[in-house]
């Protein structure tokens, strides 16, 4: 992304998208899953929210690339009610030189036994030392059909229209949109592989595992086409607690280690 002029004049630069962390498909693994969805799961499809039957709060941190410059850390609410559920996605990608910050609030129910649906809005805002700070509105939608109990499928458009910064609007967010399908093999095994298509940018493939050893401890691993780039984590749980250690490998950038940390309020035993 190259800028040419200050934001009192115009800011030129190819289309982005907001900074997702490397480790985006591990957070989102449970979008497309009836039983292993969480509070980060709505990520990559709001419709996922439906699913959620209890308060919780997540927090992520990581250093890409071992860099602290470009860290990133989310913070993602998720609270049902009767009439749909709401979710709270908070980001904040860089250092104090150059900063981006996404602020989202999210909608989702279902409509139906058989499809669910949800929305979210984002207020996005990018700050450069110099230059100053520019920033947009967007918005973001899904829906996720239940095939059969054991198969999901679903499909999810962020920014369709197209938000743009600066003063003349002349560097615009770049849209995304993703096709889902999610299959429980068992009740510790389930698959889900997702195809991305982002503005300018080549097809991506997100495919990824979840194994449940015990109740207590899980496993993730997976793989991005477009970047060759593997992820993995270890989680584990304790009570309405758990917490994953994750990693995720770029062949020629490295490793990108994080940490999450989920907590469920009033969260019911299975």
């Amino acid at each position: 992304m190259v800028f040419s002029l200050p934001l009192c004049g115009s800011w030129k630069a190819l289309s982005q998208t907001v900074h997702s962390p490397v480790s985006a498909a591990y957070l989102g693994l449970g979008a497309y899953s009836n039983n292993h969805v969480d509070v980060f799961s709505f990520h990559p499809n709001q419709a996922a929210l439906a699913k959620i039957n209890a308060a919780s709060a997540g927090i992520y941190g990581e250093k890409r690339f071992l860099l602290k410059e470009l860290s990133l850390y989310n913070v993602t609410v998720a609270l049902p009610t009767h009439s749909g559920n709401f979710g709270l996605d908070a980001r904040y990608y860089g250092f104090a030189d150059y900063n981006e910050t996404q602020l989202g609030l999210a909608y989702g129910r279902s409509v139906g036994n058989k499809i669910d649906v949800g929305v979210q809005f984002n207020y996005y805002s990018v700050r450069i030392a110099g230059y100053g700070n520019a920033s947009t509105v967007n918005f973001e939608i899904g829906t996720i059909f239940h095939l059969t109990d054991k198969l999901n499928a679903g499909l999810h458009a962020y920014n369709p229209v197209g938000g743009k910064l600066g003063k003349v609007e002349e560097e615009k967010l770049a849209s995304l949109y993703s096709a889902g399908i999610g299959y429980e093999a068992s009740e510790k095994v389930f698959l889900s592989a997702e195809i991305e298509k982002q503005e300018d940018e080549p097809i991506n493939v997100n495919a990824g595992l979840q194994y449940k050893f015990l109740r207590q401890l899980l496993a993730r691993a997976g793989v991005s086409t477009a970047t060759s780039s593997m992820y993995l984590g270890i989680g584990f749980g304790w009570k309405s607690l758990r917490m994953d250690a994750t990693a995720s490998y770029h062949p020629q950038l490295g490793v990108t280690p994080g940490l999450l940390l989920i907590f469920a309020f009033n969260k019911k035993e299975q």
